[in-house]
């Protein structure tokens, strides 16, 4: 009997190695290689191509004509790759159009953030679109699952998914595999790859020699079938999908869903994309009757409240979509030590540079302020174009002044106190006017658009400075925090009783 191999894997980038190592080789990751072990003998599911024309599925190279040996690209045969639609409009954003027949995707995200949700709610648009769905589950029970649609269906009832929507509740991929081959589904959903497990490994599933070997065959059993084969992963403390770097290298698709578990917005990001564009996002918003998709592009903006320092409206671009998201600044003096430079949903090392542009080109004297800045709804935004509107607000915050109603700011911050223009004005420009924007900040660099609605003034700044001047004293002047003379004195007063 043959023993079995044993080999060394990286989490970090899949790489193979025959000893253990400090430090691997391939990409320099510390203390990031695992003991991995080959079983000797193991039958891996069929990995003959996919033909779309041949009848069943698990066709021989054979028998759908493929020559054996390499051939030259342009005599390779072209396949009509319709795709399929999810029935979630958002989601079909994310994936370029639908799914791909024969595509392995990937999606991750936080334990109860709604994954299982978003997979059942598609599979059950699916089913009533007239296709055949396999949902296989080792974490539900078959009860449990329906017990679930039957909340996400509403008043429909199960009755319009015709018999189509299979659940299963198996952890062994071989069964899983046949169930599949014998339904001939147009999408298989497992749920989640960190249990199922193969019954000739004797690994404990979960294992990185379960997840090498289970992902490899779901993989191959997409390519062999046409199948749609949707994968959840668990992720790490640290957001990063559970398990080797493998994972991702093998599957099509890579799908981050994310959010805070404390509010209702919930945003699919493509990480990988073999098909499409990795720029797109959808936004869901997660209620009683499952994720509802959010086709309003405000992002935590509240035009109809008080006008309050610190805070401002930038208008960022996610693929094609634009949006739109509030930001907002606190100022408050620092006690005991350095001060400090906190952002949530921005990228701190940004926020430190801004504040330095701040201090050195407008003249803020925020050395002993603590500067903290988040994003509203939980948006993860890292374009440069919202440097300016972070700007302001901690401008807005430290003086006490406000932006005029309505305004939306558009624009990158440089390291010389300049503001530059952005890509995609235009269709900022556009989505700020359909929002009902009564005011548009934008560089002075940048081409004025040549169409401005009624009714929208569009307003140019060279540099950050300039940007600073727009901002207005509050209109309760006697709850106002101050002029920028009263702030600027108040700071150094501050500063000489640090230093005595």
């Amino acid at each position: 009997m043959a023993k079995a191999k044993i080999e060394f894997l990286c989490n970090a980038c899949g790489a193979n190695h025959p000893k253990w190592l400090g430090k691997c080789p391939d990409c320099g990751a510390w203390d990031s290689l695992e003991k991995f072990v080959v079983e000797a003998g193991v039958a891996g599911v069929s990995s003959a191509p996919w033909d779309p024309n041949a009848v069943g599925v698990g066709a021989s190279a054979a028998r759908v004509g493929v020559a054996l040996g390499a051939t030259p690209i342009e005599q390779v045969s072209d396949v009509d790759f319709s795709r399929i639609s999810s029935g979630v409009a958002e989601l079909d954003r994310v994936l370029g159009g639908g799914f791909v027949p024969g595509s392995a995707i990937l999606l991750g995200g936080d334990p109860g953030i709604g994954k299982s949700t978003l997979l059942l709610q598609a599979a059950a648009a699916l089913a009533r679109s007239g296709k055949h769905v396999l949902y296989a589950s080792s974490e539900e029970s078959p009860q449990q699952l329906k017990l679930r649609a039957t909340r996400l269906a509403g008043e429909l009832g199960l009755a319009p998914l015709g018999g189509r929507l299979h659940a299963m509740c198996e952890s062994s991929v071989t069964r899983i595999a046949e169930a599949a081959r014998r339904l001939s589904p147009a999408l298989v959903v497992v749920d989640s790859i960190q249990l199922v497990s193969r019954p000739d490994l004797t690994a404990a599933p979960g294992s990185i020699t379960q997840l090498r070997r289970c992902c490899f065959d779901l993989v191959t059993l997409a390519k062999t079938t046409g199948a749609v084969v949707l994968i959840v992963g668990h992720v790490t403390k640290d957001g990063v999908i559970a398990g080797p770097k493998l994972l991702e290298h093998l599957v099509d698709v890579v799908l981050s869903f994310e959010g805070d578990r404390h509010t209702a917005l919930r945003i699919v990001r493509g990480v990988k994309n073999r098909f499409g564009s990795t720029h797109e996002i959808g936004i869901f918003e997660m209620q009683a009757e499952g994720l509802i998709e959010v086709e309003s592009t405000t992002l935590g903006t509240d035009a109809s409240g008080p006008r309050r320092p610190g805070c401002a409206v930038a208008a960022a671009v996610a693929g094609t979509r634009g949006l739109l998201a509030e930001v907002q600044a606190l100022v408050a003096p620092g006690l005991l030590g350095a001060a400090k430079r906190r952002a949530s949903g921005i990228d701190t090392n940004r926020l430190a540079m801004l504040v330095a542009v701040l201090e050195r080109h407008a003249g803020l004297r925020l050395a002993d302020q603590d500067v903290f800045v988040q994003t509203v709804g939980g948006m993860k935004l890292t374009e440069p174009a919202l440097d300016l509107a972070v700007s302001l607000a901690i401008s807005g915050a430290f003086l006490g002044r406000v932006l005029a109603p309505s305004t939306v700011v558009i624009g990158e911050v440089g390291l010389t106190g300049d503001v530059r223009s952005v890509a995609q004005l235009e269709q900022r420009i556009a989505e700020a006017e359909r929002r009902g924007a009564g005011c548009v900040i934008i560089p002075s660099r940048a081409q004025r658009p040549a169409h401005a609605r009624d009714g929208c003034e569009v307003k140019c700044v060279a540099t950050v400075a300039d940007a600073l001047l727009l901002l207005e004293p509050r209109s309760n002047a006697s709850n106002d925090m101050g002029s920028i003379t009263t702030r600027q004195r108040a700071s150094r007063e501050h500063q000489s009783e640090r230093a005595s």
